[in-house]
C-alpha cells in the first residue's frame, strides 16, 4: 500500500493543502511528525477538515510545539529536547507523511529533515509553487534529496498555471510532473476532492 513524504520548496506555499487532497484521495493516514506553531491552529486540524477520512486516520505528532518557527528553534524556546530517535513511521497504509516547510528545515542543530526522509526510505513529494523563484527553490531542493539518496516521486504545483516553469523544474530535474493544484475560491472538502480529481491521476500515487 502507498506511503508518501510531502515536502515543500518553502513555507506557506500550500504544501499541508496538497497532502490533505492526497489523504483524502487515498483515503489514507496523515502523520506530521513535529508540529511547531499552533496559534493557527496545527496542520492535523487541518487535513482533518479538508480530507475527509475518518477522525482515527489523523495521527497525533510525536512533538507538539507552541513556537511557530523551526523545530529545531522552536523546541529550543519551548524548553523541548527532540530526538530523532523517536520519529519512528507509523505502521499504518497508505500513509502520508508531512515535513515541516522546505527539507533542509532542520528538525535538531544536526539534523535535517531531508536526514530523516532519507532514514525513512520513502518516496518524497516536493509541493512547488508557481510564482517566480520556484524554479531555483525546486531544483535546489530536489538536488538536496537526491544528494542524500531520497527518491523523488514526483513535483505537484500549487497555484496559477505558469507551463514554462512547471516544464523546466521537470526536465532538468528530471521529476515527474504530477499535476497542479489551483487556488481555490472556497477550500473545503468537497472542492479540494474535486480539484485533485480534475488535476492528478490517482494510478500516480499507487
Amino acid at each position: 500500500m502507498s506511503a508518501f513524504i510531502v515536502t515543500g520548496t518553502d513555507t506557506g506555499i500550500g504544501k499541508t493543502i496538497f497532502a490533505a487532497a492526497l489523504t483524502g484521495a487515498l483515503t489514507a493516514h496523515y502523520w506530521k511528525p513535529v508540529q511547531a506553531g499552533l496559534d493557527d491552529g496545527a496542520d492535523r486540524d487541518h487535513v482533518a477538515l479538508l480530507s475527509g477520512v475518518p477522525a482515527s486516520h489523523i495521527l497525533p505528532e510525536a512533538y507538539r510545539l507552541a513556537t511557530p518557527c523551526s523545530p529545531h528553534r522552536a523546541a529550543e524556546i519551548d524548553g523541548v529536547v527532540i530526538d530523532p530517535a523517536r520519529l519512528v513511521l507509523p505502521d499504518v497504509r497508505p500513509l502520508v507523511v508531512e515535513g515541516a516547510g522546505g527539507a533542509l528545515v532542520p528538525v535538531t542543530r544536526n539534523t535535517t529533515y531531508a536526514d530523516v526522509f532519507a532514514w525513512w526510505n520513502l518516496p518524497v513529494i516536493i509541493v512547488a509553487r508557481t510564482a517566480l523563484g520556484t524554479i531555483n527553490h525546486s531544483l535546489l531542493t530536489i538536488e538536496a534529496l537526491r544528494h542524500r539518496g531520497v527518491s523523488v516521486h514526483g513535483v505537484a504545483f500549487v497555484g496559477d498555471a505558469n507551463e514554462d516553469s512547471e516544464a523546466t523544474i521537470c526536465t532538468m530535474g528530471e521529476a515527474r510532473r504530477l499535476g497542479r493544484l489551483p487556488i481555490l475560491k472556497t477550500l473545503d472538502a468537497r472542492t479540494l476532492a474535486d480539484a485533485f480529481a480534475r488535476n492528478f491521476h490517482l494510478e500516480d500515487f499507487t
